[in-house]
């Protein structure tokens, strides 16, 4: 870990809170934002989310599913977002949001017009602003967890009661 973290602090909550409150509440609502108010189906959504978590290896980022009213994706979703481009257990829109996370995440100066038509022939222009700044989000958060050693010491909320 590259940040001390006091005896019996919670290393997410002190990094973002306490050390840098004012950016740290702003890029804490902004991430929330992106699960509360998301209008993207939830296997599109996860293929995004977790194609950057792999890319930025973020080890919370891995273990964390996101949940909308009782649903998550099934226990096999990691290895085909892995598979994005041969899996069969992925429709169109899934396979893209894998394709877009990879590539604004690795290759965004090669974003072609081919890309933009197969984008704009399953997602309006609000879901492909919406998956860009979702992209963004768990982009910039999962990696600076990652590279400040955060991802190794936090627990999942879920884990915490147990």
């Amino acid at each position: 870990m590259q940040i001390d973290i006091p005896q019996g602090a919670e290393p997410i909550p002190y990094v973002w809170a306490d050390l840098v409150p004012r950016i740290g509440q702003a890029a804490s609502n902004f991430s929330l934002a992106v699960y509360e108010y998301s209008t993207l189906g939830l296997r599109e959504f996860e293929a995004a989310r977790l194609r950057i978590a792999q890319i930025n290896g973020c080890l919370f980022c891995l273990d964390w599913r996101t949940e909308r009213d009782g649903e998550k994706v099934e226990e096999a979703f990691l290895d085909a977002v892995t598979q994005w481009r041969t899996t069969d257990t992925f429709d169109e829109r899934t396979r893209l949001a894998a394709e877009y996370a990879e590539r604004y995440a690795l290759d965004h100066h090669h974003l072609d017009d081919a890309f933009w038509d197969r984008m704009k022939a399953h997602y309006s222009q609000a879901e492909i602003v919406e998956l860009s700044m979702s992209i963004g989000s768990w982009l910039a958060f999962g990696r600076l967890n990652h590279v400040l050693g955060l991802d190794s010491v936090c627990v999942l909320p879920s884990a915490q009661g147990s």
